[in-house]
């Protein structure tokens, strides 16, 4: 392998992304591979000021408030783009939990159309795989609802909103051709098929 490949896994709140990144994790490590895992928003220095003006958003909802909030985490994505991830190892598959395809579930007033355009204009690094990890919104709801911190979202509250924010997120995987990974039964079965997708795409890039 002579360059990093680059693998974003996003999705809604709950479908068990986590813990798909772990498996895959480990599992790609055992067939000798170098795997670099990397969290957006532990990568991102300016995520405390973005993270409070997502929360005056949650109180006050607007466009212009979204807009905002799109705008700063496509920067953020870009100082990652120019500051992080080069820096890893070339003979690395990056593992990236959530990049720009979350925002298709979890904004609300500003198309995902424009939210891809503020990301390309700035140079984000686009993944070799986009992953789209999703379940039903019960499913996820019910999860979430059996964990200590819950769902653990600033703009996710109702069940409604869940479904919305899943609904709006498989229609941006069947957009743009994303591959969709169904985790709603057993993690073993979800990572073999991501797994199998890494695969497909080193064998396709000779890496």
């Amino acid at each position: 392998m002579n360059r990093p490949l680059f693998i974003a896994l996003d999705g809604p709140k709950g479908t068990g992304k986590t813990t798909l990144l772990e498996a895959v994790t480990q599992a790609l490590r055992a067939d000798n591979r170098k795997v670099i895992r990397l969290c957006e928003k532990k990568s991102d220095p300016f995520r405390g000021e973005t993270m409070a003006l997502v929360n005056h958003l949650a109180r006050n909802p607007c466009q212009e408030l979204e807009l905002k909030v799109c705008a700063r985490l496509a920067d953020s994505r870009a100082w990652i783009s120019r500051n992080v991830l080069p820096r890893q190892p070339a003979n690395s598959i990056i593992l990236i939990d959530r990049w720009y395809p979350s925002d298709a579930a979890f904004r609300r007033a500003v198309p995902f159309a424009e939210i891809l355009q503020m990301n390309r204009e700035r140079n984000v690094q686009v993944p070799d795989l986009h992953v789209g990890v999703v379940t039903s919104p019960d499913t996820s709801w019910a999860r979430a609802a059996a964990r200590t911190r819950g769902l653990g979202s600033t703009v996710i509250r109702r069940l409604d909103e869940q479904v919305a924010c899943t609904e709006a997120f498989e229609r941006a995987v069947a957009d743009h051709g994303w591959v969709l990974c169904r985790n709603e039964g057993t993690v073993e079965d979800a990572t073999q098929q991501v797994v199998a997708e890494i695969q497909g795409v080193l064998a396709s890039n000779n890496l």
